[in-house]
């Protein structure tokens, strides 16, 4: 581990034991008790890597984060605090912190994890587009993406991982909500603890639902594909969080459909989804998340290779054509194609031809619909805003949502519009209904990009 490290913290023991413990790691350290001081020394380019209280005598280490990414963006930043809430966490994550830890801190995770934002740093210097994920935890979330999706749901899992809330994950198959689970309980106060995942029949017998109990613990219990569940599971699964004892583990979920569907059908029980539903959180398809997919591909092809099963890269245009395939089986479906494109080919690069031949024997997929195809718009949005609402933890989203929602109904509409209309303004004005200067305003107001040509119809 090289690099040089800033530490500050007014406590003189933890910057000795930092200080100790990172020069023998191989690090240069620089340690002061003083938030004045150590934004000097960030403000002059000294330092790789920022290892900051939250309470300082001169400030406060969480409020000084946007300031020190103003000065040194990608300047990774530990944050080390004795007030160990949820809050804490919470602020850090939407300050945008590599990463968080609680005092009193394990020396030795600290090290691993400071190790890894000076590895991340170092790469990033040399070549930027392959790094890992960015932003929220980081690269110690085991998913990879850094779309704007992806970066909202490491946040979202920071802000939930030690609430004292259920939670249920929501995505369609092959999205990782598996992944989600695990890193919710991974990063968690329940870290060492057992984590067990439930099918439907495990919850089967009177026996059932205890021997789950007795095998979580206080950890962690999901309960896997919870809308597939027939009605008597349902109801076992109801008794069984009624009577949760007081070392009861924390109830994980996840779901593929959109269970307000199946509840509003009588399908799925309401006192169910009510005790699951503390905190919602969405896992976004691949084709949300288009940008991903090349280093999504990139790591799997890296973690091919440190299986033993060859060093492989894709040509360009077997990129494109990865980019460009719809995925309906999600990163699953992803990660095996890369994994048998490694093993069958038969040079080190491959080729576009060797990609469409995979994707040609894969099986026809359609990915799965949250509504119906009959679902009138409103629905769909009413449960847009019912997830967006669930997203906040029964904290209310910040002020100014009605202009904000409008925005983003606008500019789809206007986008897709003017695509029907083969960039006509005029006739996307007509068929909006709107005066034509009114939508100039508003494509650029929105930053619409408007491309003129002749659309086929």
């Amino acid at each position: 581990m090289d690099g040089t490290v800033l530490v500050a913290d007014d406590d003189r023991t933890i910057r000795t034991v930092l200080t100790q413990a990172l020069t023998r790691a191989g690090c240069k350290v620089h340690a002061t008790a003083s938030l004045v001081t150590l934004m000097r020394w960030v403000e002059e380019g000294k330092g790789d890597l920022v290892i900051s209280d939250v309470v300082m005598p001169d400030g406060n280490g969480i409020e000084a984060l946007p300031k020190i990414t103003e000065l040194r963006p990608g300047l990774p930043v530990i944050v080390i605090s004795a007030q160990n809430t949820i809050m804490t966490a919470i602020q850090a994550a939407e300050a945008e912190a590599y990463d968080y830890l609680p005092k009193p801190f394990d020396l030795p995770d600290l090290m691993k994890r400071a190790s890894r934002a000076l590895d991340i740093k170092r790469r990033s210097r040399s070549a930027p587009r392959e790094e890992g994920p960015t932003g929220g935890i980081g690269d110690d979330l085991p998913l990879v993406g850094r779309t704007t999706a992806m970066q909202e749901l490491y946040r979202l899992v920071a802000r939930v991982m030690n609430a004292d809330l259920p939670v249920l994950i929501a995505g369609e198959s092959g999205t990782g909500k598996s992944l989600v689970a695990r890193a919710i309980h991974d990063f968690s106060d329940r870290r060492t603890l057992p984590f067990v995942v439930a099918q439907a029949n495990d919850l089967q017998g009177a026996e059932g639902p205890s021997m789950l109990l007795s095998r979580a613990k206080g950890g962690s219990l999901v309960f896997d594909e919870v809308g597939d569940y027939d009605d008597d599971t349902q109801a076992r699964v109801v008794r069984m969080l009624d009577s949760l004892p007081e070392s009861a583990p924390r109830i994980l979920a996840t779901t593929q459909i959109d269970l307000t569907g199946p509840m509003e059908a009588g399908k799925f029980r309401q006192d169910l989804y009510y005790r699951l539903c503390g905190v919602t959180l969405h896992v976004p398809a691949l084709r949300e998340r288009v940008e991903d997919i090349p280093l999504l591909a990139e790591h799997f092809l890296a973690r091919a290779e440190r299986e033993g099963l060859g060093l492989r890269r894709l040509s360009n245009d077997a990129k494109q054509l990865v980019r460009a395939y719809p995925w309906p089986g999600n990163v699953r479906q992803l990660e095996n194609t890369v994994r048998r494109l490694v093993v069958t080919s038969g040079e080190p690069e491959i080729t576009r031809a060797e990609v469409e031949f995979v994707l040609g024997s894969q099986p026809a997929m359609e990915p799965l619909r949250q509504g119906g195809e009959g679902e009138k718009l409103s629905a769909a949005i009413a449960r847009h805003l019912r997830r967006y609402f669930d997203l906040h933890g029964g904290a209310l989203p910040a002020p100014g949502l009605y202009d904000r929602i409008l925005k983003e109904m606008e500019a789809p509409l206007i986008e897709i519009a003017l695509d029907a209309t083969g960039g006509n303004q005029a006739r996307c004005a007509d068929l909006l209904g709107i005066n034509r200067n009114t939508l100039r305003k508003k494509i650029t107001d929105l930053d619409i990009q408007v491309t003129r040509r002749r659309k086929l119809m």
